[in-house]
């Protein structure tokens, strides 16, 4: 959508995107069969399959706001506040808009994974923490010890992207807790010098940061889903044998 508005060709899915993606849809597509096929009473096949549908939507959401970023920072070229023209000041503005928007969506979309997984899997992990993370749930997959191949390789997956996340957290953290994130870059900067120009956060840096986010999101989501496929098959064959 966005890249429609912005007079780009449409995104071809291509690497780990277009690997989360399919398998996300083929567990959609499996849960849909087993509606058509089995009664849903307790209308569970249903609500996951609303919630893969959903994830595959919000993983479109963060690519976009990641690409759109991306897009205006390309217009951003002076160093200082104080130094931008109106034109480059709202182009400035509209990067701020979809970085922000992204690195908020990197974690929105590991908490919705993380409800699917304890949904999947049974993992109870409101009984641990009544409103929980997915940092949550993978606690919690180690603490009860089951689906040990896939609660390590998402656990693998998290380390080690542990330096990118960490500054994304902290960001989300000052957008939502305390004030807007680039206007906190702004203050420090008024500490050090009453009058001097505002110096533009790193660009480049902060937005590879969110690329990095949203690779661990894909990977995860690839992880989870690929499994979560895999486990379904192989119960489907061991009823066929009984």
């Amino acid at each position: 959508m966005l890249r429609v508005l912005l007079g780009e060709p449409p995104r071809q899915n291509s690497g780990v995107l277009a690997d989360a993606m399919d398998n996300m849809a083929k567990v959609a597509s499996m849960l849909r069969k087993e509606m058509n096929a089995h009664e849903d009473r307790n209308h569970e096949y249903r609500k996951l399959e609303v919630w893969t549908r959903g994830l595959i939507s919000s993983l479109d959401e963060l690519e976009q706001s990641w690409f759109a970023a991306a897009f205006y920072r390309k217009s951003v070229v002076a160093g200082y506040m104080d130094d931008m023209s109106v034109t480059e000041q709202g182009e400035y503005a509209r990067y701020v808009y979809f970085y922000k928007n992204g690195f908020i969506r990197v974690f929105s979309l590991l908490d919705k994974l993380g409800t699917v997984l304890n949904s999947l899997y049974n993992l109870n992990t409101s009984q641990t923490k009544a409103h929980f993370s997915y940092f949550t749930v993978l606690r919690q997959f180690q603490l009860l010890k089951e689906h040990t191949p896939l609660a390590d390789e998402l656990e693998n997956i998290k380390n080690s992207y542990r330096e990118p996340l960490q500054n994304l957290r902290k960001r989300r953290n000052a957008e939502i807790h305390y004030m807007n994130a680039e206007m906190q870059d702004d203050l420090w900067q008024r500490h050090q010098g009453l009058h001097d120009k505002i110096q533009l956060e790193d660009l480049d840096s902060h937005l590879e940061d969110l690329k990095q986010g949203l690779e661990m999101v894909c990977k995860s989501l690839c992880a989870a889903f690929r499994y979560s496929n895999e486990q379904w098959h192989k119960n489907a064959s061991s009823q066929k044998r009984v």
